[in-house]
Formats: structure tokens, sequence, C-alpha cells
């Protein structure tokens, strides 16, 4: 894994201001233009000016007009499949798990916050700068850029990370995957990969509370089963063939690669690996 890129040793005294973060994401290799699919610790940066904000605006400045910004701002606390709701409940009694359910919030597009951190949540609630989000219940992403209505348009409630999903069409468009203080476990890109290394992957039960006509109701459906438990060995296996831009953004060892490089290879392991 590369988790040599993470962490924060290099954090520079005093705020990090956003003249710094796109000034070290240009060294990094972003350039206008460039749809960027980014995946980012907002600690591992440092004391950043403005906060999260101030990340989004730095992502959006250097991609330029004409660029895009992707993140992953997905959900799992209106789901009883997840595993972060197994660990809400883990030693809970029946009746307490039951009463806990009833009280689940459904998935609202506009409204409800990702869990994938302060600067994915920053850029959710960016209406506007023209934030865009997909629809899926558990597994959505929001963008900024003159394309954010097309990445975001279609996504398929059965299917959180396939050829439903943004991340094909990021596919597609030759976007790249920049890591800012996390490592291959964060890079939601290698989950396309389980989708298109067999014609038929394991697939298993999901379920989450959407809104129906204004009411919450629980939703099951069946997709690909997602595991992310080798993603860092896969992120090994990656940059032994494909050699990353890297470098630091503030304090944040940072990574930027093509997504069809990390798709390619992450698809070729798991033919090998996975049955």
């Amino acid at each position: 894994m590369g988790r040599g890129a993470t962490g924060n040793m290099g954090t520079p005294p005093g705020p990090v201001t956003q003249a710094r973060i796109v000034r070290d994401l240009k060294k990094l290799g972003v350039i206008e233009g460039q749809t960027l699919l980014a995946h980012v610790s907002l600690s591992s940066i440092g004391r950043v000016d403005g906060g999260a904000h101030t990340v989004v605006a730095a992502l959006r400045q250097a991609v330029g007009a004409s660029g895009n910004v992707v993140m992953l701002t997905a959900t799992q606390q209106n789901s009883r499949t997840s595993r972060a709701h197994q660990a809400r409940i883990a030693g809970l009694a029946p009746d307490a798990v039951e009463k806990y359910l009833k009280t689940m919030p459904a998935f609202d597009v506009d409204h409800t916050p990702c869990d994938t951190g302060a600067v994915a949540e920053a850029l959710r609630t960016a209406r506007g700068a023209g934030a865009v989000r997909s629809e899926h219940p558990q597994s959505s992403f929001a963008a900024i850029g003159p394309d954010a209505v097309r990445l975001m348009a279609g996504h398929l409630p059965e299917c959180h990370h396939g050829e439903d999903s943004p991340l094909a069409k990021l596919y597609a468009c030759d976007a790249r995957v920049l890591m800012i203080g996390v490592g291959y476990e964060a890079c939601t890109a290698i989950h396309l990969a389980e989708y298109r290394y067999t014609p038929d992957p394991p697939v298993r039960d999901y379920t989450c509370v959407i809104a129906v006509g204004g009411e919450p109701s629980w939703f099951t459906y069946k997709d690909v089963e997602l595991d992310d438990s080798c993603f860092d060995v896969i992120g090994a296996h990656i940059e032994a063939r494909v050699a990353p831009r890297r470098g630091r953004v503030g304090g944040a060892g940072s990574r930027l690669l093509r997504m069809r490089e990390i798709v390619d290879n992450a698809t070729e392991w798991m033919k090998v690996n996975r049955r």
C-alpha cells in the first residue's frame, strides 16, 4: 500500500492558505480542464485557513472553469446493512435496535449529510457554486464543474459503483484520481473493478431508508458485494506497474494518477485473486 504518501509530517507552520494548496496541486500535476475524483483528509493538510471550504475552492481553482471536481458523498446512517450501522447497534438489546431503526432518517439528496469527510461535505453543500449530487441513497457522489449534471445523472439505486454510477462516466472521460493524505484504502475508483473483473460478480442484499411519498420506507436491493479489505494490497499492485505523481499538499502526502490505470490494474488483480 502507499501509506507512505499519507500523514502530515511535512505540515508547514501557520495556516495553510488557498494559494498554497493551489500551488501544491499544480506542482503535483493538476492542470486546468482536468476532471478530478478527489479523496481528501483535511487534518493531514494541516491547519487550513478557512477549513474545508478553502480546500474545495483550491481544487476548483486548480482545475479552472473548464474542469470538474468530484467527491464521494456516501451515507451509511440510513442503512441497516452497512458496517457503520452494525457498529452502532453492537451490544444493544433487540428492543433498543428496533427503536433505533424506527428513528433512522430517510435519505434526502439535498439535505442528508455525507460521512466521507469535511471536504466532501463542503463540496456537497456548495450549491451556490453549482454543486450537484447523485441520487444513490447510500453511495452518492457530488460534483462541481461544467459537466457536473451529466456526471451525476442516472446513478441507479441498484448500482453503488458500477456501470450505472458516476464512476463509469469518470473512467470514460479519463478522470484523474487525487488522494490527499489518504491511501488506496480510500480509493473509491477500485470499486468499479469489482463490477468488471468477472461477468458474474457475487452480489448481496442491501437495505436502506428512502423517502416514498414523503414518508420513510425501507428499500432492499441486490448489488455487487463490495469488499475494500484488500485495497491496500491492490494499491501496491497498481504502483508496481504505474508511477503516480507524488508530492505534498500542505502537510499531506498526496498522489495523482489516471483513473483508468487504477481500474484496469485492479481489474487484472481481481481476475487472479478473487473467485
